[in-house]
């Protein structure tokens, strides 16, 4: 099989060539081209040490930063190759990263060290594929599977159990029997990763095609970093308007939405609030009274625990907290929302809401038409220019000042004035404005 090659990868394969040393293309970019998809990343291993590798490609800019594990990264028109010697690592003295690394001269050895054998499969226009460890019949077969002894390869290093979930996710794969009961079995080493590399493989985990079945079968793993999970497995919710329990609604709602990060996580985080809330009532049916609130609380800490940036800590959190936005039944009650709230929002928790509709019970899944006539409502507000804030009031705080009033009746009054508006008792004029409140 032949791999068409970037022309940049092409040069750094023809430079090495040219110089009597051997290098392939290896990792992700041979897999992805095996699947028919097209690659992100390309890195290059090669038998040239990194200051021979450096040596070569001096007329280029060189990040030196992985020097001391072997990897040197050569900037070409502006795109970084990572290119590292063949090696074989040492003892991992943190489940993170080697003490130490050996170079070494057999392509053999390089490959053996990495993770899933769908990654362990090398590429140059000579040589064709090469394939120790059966990658390309895991890749056919959608199989994830370590190289090697499963429980050495994740002690090495832990964050390849989140990449085994992440790659089980977002190539469709399952995980091989053995691969997987190690996964169990070391979860804990999760522990020991940093909470920026976990939310990175997190987020794609959670965006990609297959995020239902991961979920589904590793909830036990993923409280090892989010532990208010494990309360929502298996967590009952009775009562003939829901279908499923906590856990496997949340998982349903994951697979039902948009694969856009920010909903993903919404979605994964949205009932966690159910739990601590939880009672039932006279009928014995489960109640959830200020579960959103509870939850988009708990969303907050979560995200925060994992280190995502402020913007999603913040945008999730407040999602979570109002995801029990239903359909209005007026485009009065709909302007009474946009006193806090945006058009994006509304179109955003409408999303949402279709989604968490949808993991209940048949009868209480459909909610088009209802979010057919919100839209509408939304769509003549925003282009009538409708008042729905007190920015938008045809009088403002000085304007009341000068007519007596002080203090904190300002804002009251202003309130007072914006519902009445809303609410068609007065028009969004200030004569009839001051006339009403006066």
């Amino acid at each position: 099989m032949t791999i068409n090659l970037p022309s940049e990868v092409s040069l750094i394969l023809n430079t090495f060539k040219a110089a009597g040393y051997e290098a392939f293309c290896v990792g992700g970019a041979v897999r992805d081209c095996l699947m028919g998809l097209e690659p992100g990343d390309w890195d290059i291993t090669t038998n040239a040490t990194p200051n021979e590798t450096a040596a070569l490609f001096k007329a280029y800019r060189i990040i030196e930063t992985g020097i001391k594990h072997g990897t040197v990264t050569i900037i070409i028109d502006k795109k970084p190759f990572e290119i590292t010697t063949y090696r074989i690592d040492g003892e991992y003295e943190d489940n993170r990263h080697p003490g130490e690394v050996t170079f070494t001269g057999r392509l053999k050895d390089d490959l053996a060290r990495r993770d899933f054998t769908v990654n362990a499969i090398a590429y140059n226009h000579d040589t064709g594929i090469v394939d120790y460890y059966n990658g390309q019949d895991h890749i056919y077969n959608s199989i994830i599977k370590t190289v090697g002894d499963p429980d050495k390869r994740f002690n090495e290093d832990g964050l390849r159990i989140m990449r085994a979930l992440r790659f089980a996710a977002t190539l469709g794969f399952e995980i091989e029997g053995e691969t997987a009961a190690a996964i169990h079995r070391n979860k804990e080493l999760l522990n020991n990763i940093s909470a920026e590399r976990l939310n990175v493989e997190l987020t794609k985990l959670v965006c990609g095609k297959n995020a239902f079945n991961v979920l589904m079968q590793y909830p036990d793993v993923l409280s090892v970093i989010i532990p208010e999970i494990a309360p929502a497995v298996n967590f009952t919710q009775y009562g003939k308007k829901h279908a499923y329990d906590v856990w496997e609604h949340i998982c349903h709602t994951v697979d039902t939405i948009p694969p856009d990060r920010i909903l993903r996580l919404t979605m994964l985080l949205h009932d966690l609030g159910k739990v601590p809330t939880h009672k039932l009532n006279e009928k014995g049916d489960s109640t959830f009274k200020n579960h959103a609130t509870v939850g988009g609380e708990m969303a907050r800490e979560i995200l925060t625990r994992l280190k995502f940036d402020k913007k999603t800590i913040n945008r999730v959190s407040f999602l979570v907290g109002y995801h029990d936005f239903e359909p209005v039944e007026s485009k009065a009650e709909l302007k009474h929302h946009l006193k806090a709230k945006t058009p994006d929002d509304i179109r955003t928790l409408l999303v949402i809401k279709k989604s968490d509709r949808g993991a209940l019970s048949e009868s209480y899944r459909d909610i088009s038409e209802g979010t057919a006539q919100t839209l509408r409502w939304l769509g003549e507000i925003e282009q009538n220019n409708e008042c729905c804030t007190i920015g938008q009031l045809a009088v403002n705080g000085n304007d009341l000042i000068a007519q007596g009033i002080t203090g904190e009746n300002v804002g009251e009054a202003l309130n007072r004035l914006l519902n009445a508006v809303i609410e068609e008792k007065v028009a969004n004029d200030k004569a009839a404005l001051l006339t009403y409140l006066l």
